[in-house]
């Protein structure tokens, strides 16, 4: 964690990250859309995030990006042009957006932080990370379930329910393992719990976010940029 602390504080990303999310749908700027896609660039490499995966993941919201654009071109009213490179540019705003935190960050550490600095719930955050440290295994499941139903002479799809009923089963048995487990590691529900980890975040962080939230609502709602 000590690497990263260059770096903003995942408590600080996400502050970011949900105050101009949410006023990116309600405004109606190209420009800013393609500002805060280059900025939420920027930082990730900065952050020195793979090449490759952000150029991955750019192209494969492509078609997410041209699908809205063109459907604006095609069946729009009024500024067509407009409307259609809103919404075009705003599928990248979201995308890079989101991947400020989810990229630079791991998820562990989202939700410790979370946790300490807007005190979010320490059972919802612990019942995350136990989900997030199933995933391996309910992908195990996924293909014994497979296997299981090729040797009597059955296909599961992807897209068929039974498979994943047959996966929700499972994990409703192993969710009783996990509280179980929990408990036995001494978790209990509104006691305080000892830390063995440190998560500063200075003070300046939280002007910073401020001000970038304001910045950006005085430019789309005050200025209004094409």
């Amino acid at each position: 964690m000590g690497k990263r602390k260059k770096h903003l504080n995942a408590t600080i990303l996400t502050i970011i990250m949900l105050g101009i999310g949410f006023q990116i749908a309600f405004s109606r700027s190209v420009i800013l859309n393609v500002v805060v896609t280059f900025i939420c660039l920027l930082y990730l490499l900065y952050c020195q995030v793979l090449l490759r995966k952000v150029l991955i993941m750019l192209l494969l919201a492509f078609p997410l990006a041209f699908g809205s654009w063109w459907s604006f071109i095609m069946f729009g009213t009024g500024d067509t042009w407009h409307s259609a490179w809103i919404y075009g540019s705003r599928v990248y705003a979201y995308l890079l957006l989101g991947s400020m935190l989810t990229l630079t960050v791991p998820v562990k550490e989202i939700l410790i932080s979370l946790s300490i600095h807007i005190k979010l719930s320490e059972t919802f955050v612990y019942g995350l990370l136990a989900s997030f440290n199933l995933l391996p295994r309910i992908r195990q499941q996924f293909k014994l379930i497979q296997y299981s139903a090729q040797m009597r002479g059955k296909s599961y799809r992807p897209w068929q329910p039974a498979l994943y009923l047959r996966i929700i089963i499972v994990a409703l048995h192993w969710s009783e393992d996990l509280a179980e487990a929990m408990s036995s590691q001494g978790f209990s529900e509104g006691f305080p719990r000892t830390r063995t980890f440190n998560d500063p975040l200075p003070r300046w962080q939280w002007g910073f976010a401020i001000i970038v939230i304001m910045l950006y609502f005085s430019a789309a709602f005050l200025v209004s940029p094409w």
